[in-house]
Order: structure tokens, then sequence, then C-alpha cells
């Protein structure tokens, strides 16, 4: 059977959206009517023409067997990757009603899909062979200490002003205002820290987070301290926790594990901005490793990132670990199968299993916020103002993050439980826990809450 075989659903199309407008926009032309010369391949292409505001429909085609999700090419003026056209597209061929015909790449079609799999595959050829930056070892040890130089200066600057803002007392946080950590967070990115500016400009926000900041700016600044002190002293730390402070000031690792080839099921995909950068998160479970491990990607400038895996899709591939004690980031290597619709889903746990399993892992890395969890037969229940998740059997339970109670996704939990038991996959940690997928009683597809 051919791969295209098996449709997606129209949630995990819509997951590929860039944003919400995005979202709204694809929705709109995910039916018949504006498309034409709409067909599909055994390859893994979806093409057709969109009428637009113009004398010439957008000429769309998507490459749904690209190994880092599909590809998309549009002659729309749009910025956003993938387009409203090519979602539309998707979500046409989603429907299964025959409007998406098998059938021969139109030429145009047919050029995109040859030169980008072209390129493709020379770039896996190159990649094998020695770069210019490993030809000269003794020129890249010397950038690496340079770098690790300003980092040690930026740390024991901040060390300097964590000191002064204790002795000063936490009423003067508040009186300086968001302008101290921002400048002291522009120093820590002239020192080359990008992870010690990410905490500083967090601290930033605490003084107006409401009642209680006190305690939560205390707590966030005796974690930098530690991280600071692990940087100045990392030469003593055992090598796994060496190379998490490494990882958690901001220096980019290379993964360095063992290439573990498994049936990796799409867990969750969410996104987050600083204005900057977007980093998109992917979340993988292995279904016979049973290990969970996380995908980065980025995107520049408001870019969505280049990485692009709709939930509920599972493919076999290598991944490999990235160094560090407790830390989930992999690399996604080789992909032996495209990404096709999968029933599976991970075992779910109790919500007492997941507290004990963060508290486990914060003992490998003390500045974890949450840690990846299924939780099984859970029940989403009011409480107090705000919500959590009730094991059905009775006992425990675990709130939902704050963040979590205002999302549109809780109440598209709280729908597919109808008051029944789910599985829910997200993360846990103090804050409480916050759900991204969650699957219905029994049999059914995944649905995304973010």
């Amino acid at each position: 059977m051919t791969w295209l075989g098996e449709r997606w659903t129209a949630e995990q199309v819509l997951a590929l959206a860039p944003d919400a407008a995005s979202r709204k926009a694809g929705s709109k032309l995910g039916t018949a009517g504006p498309w034409s010369e709409a067909g599909s391949s055994d390859e893994g292409t979806v093409w057709g023409l969109c009428k637009g505001s113009g004398s010439k429909p957008y000429q769309t085609v998507v490459d749904i067997a690209d190994a880092a999700g599909p590809a998309y090419k549009c002659s729309c003026p749009s910025r956003k990757f993938p387009c409203k056209h090519a979602l539309g597209l998707l979500l046409l061929w989603a429907g299964g009603d025959g409007a998406v015909p098998r059938g021969r790449e139109p030429d145009w079609a047919e050029q995109w899909i040859k030169g980008r799999r072209q390129r493709a595959q020379e770039k896996r050829a190159a990649g094998g062979s020695p770069s210019a930056a490993s030809a000269d070892p003794e020129a890249a040890r010397r950038r690496a200490e340079r770098r690790a130089e300003r980092i040690t200066a930026g740390a024991t600057e901040l060390e300097q002003r964590l000191a002064d803002l204790l002795r000063g007392g936490m009423a003067a946080a508040e009186q300086a205002g968001y302008g101290l950590w921002e400048e002291t967070a522009a120093r820590m990115v002239d020192a080359q820290a990008p992870g010690l500016a990410g905490r500083v400009r967090e601290l930033g926000a605490l003084p107006a987070s409401g009642p209680g900041w006190p305690v939560r700016l205390l707590e966030e600044c005796a974690l930098l301290h530690l991280l600071d002190q692990g940087w100045l002293r990392r030469e003593r730390l055992p090598e796994g926790l060496a190379a998490t402070v490494r990882s958690r000031v901001g220096l980019a690792g290379s993964p360095d594990g063992s290439p573990v080839r498994d049936r990796w099921l799409v867990l969750a995909q969410y996104d987050t901005s600083d204005g900057r950068l977007t980093t998109r998160r992917i979340w993988l479970y292995g279904e016979k490793s049973d290990r969970t491990v996380l995908l980065l990607s980025y995107g520049a400038a408001g870019r969505a990132p280049e990485l692009s895996l709709p939930v509920g899709l599972a493919f076999e591939a290598d991944v490999s670990p990235y160094p560090g004690a407790g830390q989930l980031r992999a690399a996604l290597g080789e992909q032996f199968t495209p990404p096709a619709p999968a029933a599976t889903r991970p075992p779910g746990v109790t919500t007492a299993d997941a507290a004990a399993r963060y508290g486990e892992a914060l003992r490998a890395d003390p500045w974890l916020d949450a840690y990846p969890v299924t939780l099984g037969r859970v029940i989403p229940t009011p409480q107090d103002g705000s919500w959590q998740l009730a094991d059905a059997h009775g006992g425990t339970a675990l709130p939902l993050t704050p963040s979590a109670g205002s999302r549109p996704g809780l109440w598209r939990l709280v729908a597919l439980s109808g008051g029944a038991p789910v599985t829910v996959f997200g993360e846990c940690g103090h804050r409480g826990f916050t759900p991204l997928t969650a699957w219905p009683e029994g049999a059914g597809e995944a649905v995304p809450l973010c």
C-alpha cells in the first residue's frame, strides 16, 4: 500500500499553521470551490491551483514525504510557511472526498519537487564529509576558550548584581522597574550567555506578577545563583551535570549519544516566541524504547521554524540524544518511513507518579521547569475557580498551570472528556500541569490542545 493511502485529519493539518490567523484563513480554503487541477501522487506530493484576487491562480504544491516534515511552495506573496493556500490544499486532500485525485504532477510542481529532493540528497551526502570547522580543531578550541572566558566574566558580574539585589531588599527590585533587568540581560548577551540572559529577563517580569512575587523572585534568584556557581565550578562537577550546566548557560552542544532507531509518535508540537526568535518544541515517544525525546527547531524574524510534525503521526527514524544529565533533547536523524497517522498512544501513569517523575528529574537538572508525562484515565474537574486533572479511580489530582486554564485547549479537553476519563500528555512542573494532547477513552485520534 502506498503511504498516501492514509489521510491526515483536519486537526493534524491545522497543527502546521504558523499562527491563528493562518489557521482561520486556511480553513476557509479547505473546500473545492477555489481549487482547480488539484491532485496527489503516490510519492507524497499534493498540488493544486487556487483562485486568488489576481487573474492568475496561485500554484501551490506540498511535499509531504519530506524527512523533516512537510515542505511547501506557493506562488502567492505570503511570507508565512505554510501559507493559507498550502493549509487549504492539505485540508482539501485530508477530506478524502475525491477532490484531490491521484495523478501525475504538472511540470511546475514536478520541477520543484525534483529540485528540492536532489538538494536534500546532496546535503545528506555532504554531511558525511569533514567540515571546514573540524579541519582546524586548534582554531575551534581557541574560539571555545575565548567564549568560555566571556561567559565566566558575565557570570561573575551577574553574581555581584544578585548580591546587590539581596543586599538592597526585594522592595528595591519593584522600584527599579524592568529596565535594570533588561540592561543586565543585555550584558549577558554580550557575554555570549543567552541562557543566563533569558533567565534574567524572566526575573524582570516577576515584580509585576501579582501577590507573592517576592517569594517567586527569591526562588528564581536562588536558581540563577546555582547556575552561576555551576558554571564557575564546572570543572569539579560530574560530566553529565557539567554538560547540563553548559546547556543551561546557552552553549549549543552537539548530539553525542548513539542513535536510537524506533517508531516515533508525535505527541505534541507548539511554538514560543520572545519577539526575536520563535522556538518550536516537538515531543516524540518511541514505541519500542519507551523513551520521550524533545526536538527543537528555530525561526528568526517572525518566520515559522522549518521542522514541522503534526500531532498523531508516527514514523520510523533515528534520533540522537544531546549530552547532559536528565536532558531529553535529541536530534532527528535519518528517517526510514514517512509520517503517517497512528492509532497508538503512550502508556499513562497516575497523577502521583507524574509528580514523582518530575521530582526525580529535578535531581539531575535543578533548573528544569517541567517534565513530559502522560496521564492515564484522568478527568478534568473544576476546583476553587481553577481546573485540575483528577485520577478516575479517586485519590490524587494535579492542578493545571494558570496559563493552561486560560487556553482554548482547556475547553477542548473538557468537551473531549465529557466527564469521562481521558489520556492526557503534557508537561508536569512546579506550577502545575500543562496539557498538550489528549485521547478519548478507548479508541480515538489524538486531539492537540495547544
